[in-house]
């Protein structure tokens, strides 16, 4: 139970001494609980918990206790994270009744439909997305932040001024963020070369998503020229047909073609289309990573959503989580064409020391207010890197760190905490406190 714990912080085993309470007592099935009244929790508890979010949850933190340094908890911390980051809270409503034929007859008549025309049947599909309470609107940090209980928890047990851990992110910036571009048309194919311009005139490097069939032809000469630029390509989805996961036989049929298609493009990562997902069935990917889980999709035709800003696991697969408004649901469901939404998501996340992660069409930046919008948005993240020590990086540079991250470990040296194994001269100490309630972070 402490192993997504340690996997979060990478601290000292010692220090994720958390034992469950009653394990053998647990009433029933998952469900929803509190776990102080900030932090929202999924799981199985020995206290009833709730099938739904309707009414008051009830509240286990009563129910701690700490007993020399063991921490003893009413719930299992890495089952509740393993339930929110796999949407094994999500009921399942989008393969059912009209919605399942909502969604194909939308793909069959898609490519001639005008974007007015999607726009005004995407509205419909998503109506009553405010409503939503769960996963919390703009972004959901429900995994962090019972994360950050349980290392207040910890400094309290240890009786420690300070519990050490292994900080997020390469040379001590505070947080990350990746650019990214699903190209869903020959057209923003096309528009590929002018778009690097533009990200290039900010000094900000991106990857493109490129679809390998049907869609349109992605020649050799033009993939070379995007990765002679500096710039990433990775795989996107196979047809972008919206079936990709809808039945498993053909699934695996797909998941050949597309391990092969990867080859091919020199991919590392993986994004399906419009985000349809199921994560149990990602072993049969050979990527590095993926990028098709939302942070929270009350926005995307698939309902749900991982719920954390941070990377993590799926299987051998690292998943980056999109944790911003993608381009087409600010410009077409929202009709926005300001930054200030993105600013609000970027501002929490970071506060939070996140991935900031977007999606931007090259499609769908075939005006000039689109385009003036993402190019406030490449402005404003240049600021941020500048004044906030943000790390802008590429998804397959964000892979890479996180995985030699997982693999580093903390050795205390007559007094001193330093890191050891492969990247270690890129990563920093970190120290967690905890004052008047609240988790506070600090360099050693």
């Amino acid at each position: 139970m402490n192993q997504a714990f340690l996997d979060y912080y990478r601290c000292p085993d010692e220090y994720a001494d958390f034992q469950e309470l009653n394990a053998g007592l647990k009433k029933g099935g998952s469900g929803y609980f509190l776990f102080t009244p900030e932090v929202i929790c999924y799981g199985s508890s020995d206290v009833e918990v709730q099938e739904d979010l309707h009414g008051a949850l009830p509240d286990v933190s009563s129910r701690v206790r700490i007993e020399g340094s063991t921490c003893f908890l009413p719930f299992d911390p890495t089952e509740v994270a393993d339930n929110f980051r796999y949407e094994r809270y999500v009921q399942e409503v989008s393969k059912s009744g009209w919605k399942k034929l909502f969604r194909d007859g939308y793909y069959w008549v898609r490519p001639a439909l005008p974007v007015k025309i999607r726009r005004h049947l995407q509205r419909l599909s998503l109506r009553g997305w405010k409503t939503k309470s769960f996963p919390t609107w703009p972004v959901d940090r429900s995994v962090d932040r019972m994360f950050e209980k349980l290392m207040a928890l910890s400094v309290e047990a240890h009786q420690r001024a300070e519990t050490p851990f292994i900080w997020f992110w390469p040379e001590g910036k505070s947080s990350c963020a990746i650019v990214t571009h699903d190209v869903e048309t020959l057209a923003g194919l096309n528009f590929a070369g002018n778009l690097m311009d533009i990200n290039d005139s900010f000094g900000i490097k991106s990857s493109f998503q490129i679809i390998p069939e049907e869609r349109y032809p992605a020649s050799e000469e033009t993939l070379t020229t995007i990765r002679s630029r500096g710039f990433e390509i990775n795989v996107h989805d196979l047809k972008h047909d919206g079936h990709l996961f809808d039945e498993h036989e053909e699934f695996l049929k797909s998941a050949e073609r597309i391990n092969k298609y990867a080859e091919r493009f020199g991919s590392k990562g993986f994004r399906s289309g419009a985000l349809y997902r199921n994560t149990d069935w990602f072993g049969a990917f050979s990527f590095s990573y993926d990028m098709s889980v939302p942070n929270m999709g009350h926005l995307d035709p698939q309902p749900g959503g991982c719920c954390t800003v941070m990377p993590f696991f799926v299987g051998d697969i690292l998943e980056l989580p999109v944790t911003t408004t993608q381009d087409y649901s600010l410009f077409h469901i929202l009709d926005r064409y300001t930054i200030e939404l993105w600013k609000e998501q970027v501002t929490e996340i970071m506060e939070n020391n996140g991935l900031i992660s977007f999606i931007v069409h090259p499609d769908y930046l075939d005006t000039e207010k689109a385009r003036n919008t993402y190019s406030a948005l490449l402005g404003y993240l240049s600021e941020v890197r500048l004044n906030h020590d943000l790390w802008m990086a590429l998804p397959r540079e964000v892979d890479t760190w996180w995985r030699q991250r997982t693999r580093m470990r903390l050795v205390n040296s007559k007094g001193v905490w330093k890191v050891t194994g492969a990247g270690a001269e890129r990563a920093r100490v970190a120290c967690a406190s905890c004052s008047n309630g609240r988790l506070k972070y600090r360099f050693q």
